[in-house]
């Protein structure tokens, strides 16, 4: 294929303004896939994304479009995720493309995670076409949407393309205006081959299937190919593109972006951001990767059945494969056995991934609290990483506690103002200004701790916003605070999953609620159960669990009552040696339990 007929561009968008229907419309017009299997969010291939309706991978599909001038060109979609979890999916997904169509809803305008993606694509010198979606509904304020893609973002808004992807409208014209401003790819056909890997899957009977994009070069069958990281070199088995489904070529040429097998079988050979070149005549210098993900949430995951723990390894290493921002290292509890301790970049992140572990590789996990990684300086000046509750040191052997802060964006309709202003007072927010964006919406920029806002700070800002509400955040650093470790204790044992991390001032009301909680999830045992909350050794909150009780002197009717006194006297030990040979169950709902702390 001529390189100057092909076109490489993206979908970014806020989540919900239409990116997976506009895809859905595109795919419809340029005849591409079987009509027979056409559904809507066609691109989304995952029962759990058409359950929640939400994008979680990006997917690359080719499409064949003849223009108005007569010309064929060949179209390289990349459907991309809007939720802010999913952003480093995102930034992936742009390297691979020289465009992208930002699609801005227009009755609700641009959104925080809108304007998080346009930087991220303009960081990449993506060729921006803004595109204004739901035109047709009753709510729709084009002229607004025009005026904030200008003033908030930056961008021509004369250039914005008008559709309803719902009702197929305008879907010609976007598709024009990505053959007349996003430039065709720029790579040397007859350069040595350097492709960039942006995705893989694991195939149980083909192997590895790469999806990569050929910047120089070309890729075919029978070629002997070098991953450059390590050295590693394959005979090349098929080549192709997707339509969406896939569809064997004889060769992928510069520009061109599609998938390649050659009999890799150990996920370890693979890396995202590699580059991929001919073994024979390789290139010398690799292109650039993908800048190193940092998790922000972390949690316990353990088998329910102990004997699953080889079978949850080999499906994190297989998942880890698809989705490389997550990490996972092993782990052990006393109260969970082995497993293994995982980083995500949020907890929709963290949810996604259990959930899919569970699917597609039928198991069952128990997962702890989630919490951020604290930085802990040492008496001697060493500084340590904490990730969990049961690695912190006691109050008196360190010297400082940091944790990390981060910086939001909360975009709202002005008249929401004032409770998210106090929704962030309540999560130790530091307020550093308000900009307002039109009459009607604006925007609170907040510092708080990223312990406060990981667990249910999204979903009580859209309650209390009506929906309306947005966030984005980036890191910016450790800040010192006034942490302590909470241990929870059932009948005077600590159970270390259950511990949390927390500020000293909530430290009383989380304990109260988290053994609340408890109280109602243990079951009733034959014995007495005291859930109690420590704070530094102290204990500050305590619940208790009554026994099951028979009535042992139900037999008893009149006579002497030493008889009574002696038969629940023998009841009486009997339960406190039960007591003592016995353990507490604890079922999952009880972890569970940790992750609705809200403000009930």
């Amino acid at each position: 294929m001529d390189q100057k007929k092909i076109r490489n561009f993206c979908i970014i968008a806020h989540i919900d303004h239409g990116k997976s229907t506009l895809a859905d419309r595109l795919l419809q017009f340029t005849n591409t896939g079987d009509v027979r299997k056409m559904k809507e969010q066609t691109l989304d291939t995952m029962d759990i994304e058409r359950e929640r309706g939400i994008t979680i991978k990006s997917v690359a599909v080719q499409m064949n479009y003849t223009a108005r001038d007569g010309e064929t060109y060949s179209l390289h979609l990349i459907d991309t995720p809007g939720h802010v979890d999913f952003a480093y999916e995102v930034s992936r997904s742009l390297a691979a493309c020289e465009g992208a169509l930002l699609l801005v809803d227009a009755a609700q305008g641009v959104e925080a995670q809108t304007l998080a993606n346009a930087y991220k694509a303009i960081e990449q010198n993506l060729e921006i076409i803004p595109v204004i979606n739901k035109i047709d509904l009753p709510s729709a304020d084009i002229e607004s949407a025009r005026v904030q893609i200008e003033d908030v973002i930056g961008l021509d808004s004369d250039m914005a393309v008008l559709t309803s992807a719902k009702a197929g409208i305008g879907t010609e014209d976007a598709l024009e205006a990505i053959i007349k401003y996003v430039p065709p790819p720029s790579g040397n056909p007859d350069a040595p081959l350097r492709a960039l890997i942006f995705d893989a899957v694991y195939d149980s009977y083909r192997g590895v299937v790469i999806y990569l994009r050929v910047v120089d070069g070309a890729i075919k069958k029978g070629q002997k190919i070098q991953l450059m990281s390590n050295g590693l070199k394959h005979d090349v088995t098929e080549v192709g593109v997707f339509h969406p489904e896939p569809e064997i070529k004889k060769e992928l040429g510069a520009g061109e972006v599609g998938y390649m097998i050659c009999s890799i079988k150990t996920l370890k050979d693979t890396q995202i951001g590699d580059t991929v070149t001919d073994a024979l005549k390789p290139a010398e210098v690799a292109l650039p990767g993908y800048e190193e993900i940092k998790p922000v949430v972390f949690c316990g995951l353990f088998p329910a059945v102990a004997t699953d723990f080889n079978e949850l390894r080999d499906a994190l290493e297989k998942l880890q494969l698809n989705d490389c921002s997550f990490e996972y290292k092993a782990d052990s509890s006393d109260a969970l056995g082995l497993g293994f301790r995982l980083g995500f970049l949020g907890l929709l992140h963290m949810e996604i991934i259990q959930e899919r572990l569970e699917r597609e590789f039928d198991l069952t996990l128990v997962t702890t609290m989630p919490n951020v990684a604290y930085q802990v300086t040492m008496p001697d000046g060493e500084v340590i990483i904490v990730e969990k509750a049961s690695q912190m040191p006691s109050a008196g052997d360190y010297e400082l506690c940091e944790e990390p802060y981060i910086e939001a964006d909360i975009l709202v309709p002005t008249e929401y103002l004032s409770t998210v202003i106090d929704l962030c007072k309540k999560k130790r927010g530091i307020h550093v200004r308000v900009d307002y964006i039109d009459k009607r919406r604006c925007m609170a920029i907040y510092q708080m701790p990223l312990s406060e806002i990981v667990i249910d700070f999204y979903d009580i800002l859209k309650s209390i916003t009506r929906g309306y509400g947005s966030l984005e955040y980036r890191l910016i650093g450790y800040r010192p605070g006034n942490l302590a470790k909470l241990d929870i204790l059932l009948n005077g044992e600590s159970v270390d999953a259950l511990s949390v991390i927390t500020h000293r001032e909530n430290a009383v009301a989380i304990g109260k609620l988290l053994a609340s909680r408890l109280r109602k999830l243990i079951p009733r045992q034959q014995y007495e159960v005291a859930i109690q909350a420590a704070l530094g050794g102290k204990i500050i909150v305590r619940e208790t669990v009554k026994a099951l009780r028979k009535n042992v002197t139900a037999k008893c009717y009149g006579g002497d009552i030493t008889r009574k006194r002696k038969l629940l006297e023998k009841q009486k030990k009997g339960k406190k040696r039960m007591k003592q040979i016995g353990t507490v169950e604890v079922p999952q709902e009880a972890f569970m339990a940790l992750l609705q702390l809200d403000d009930d």
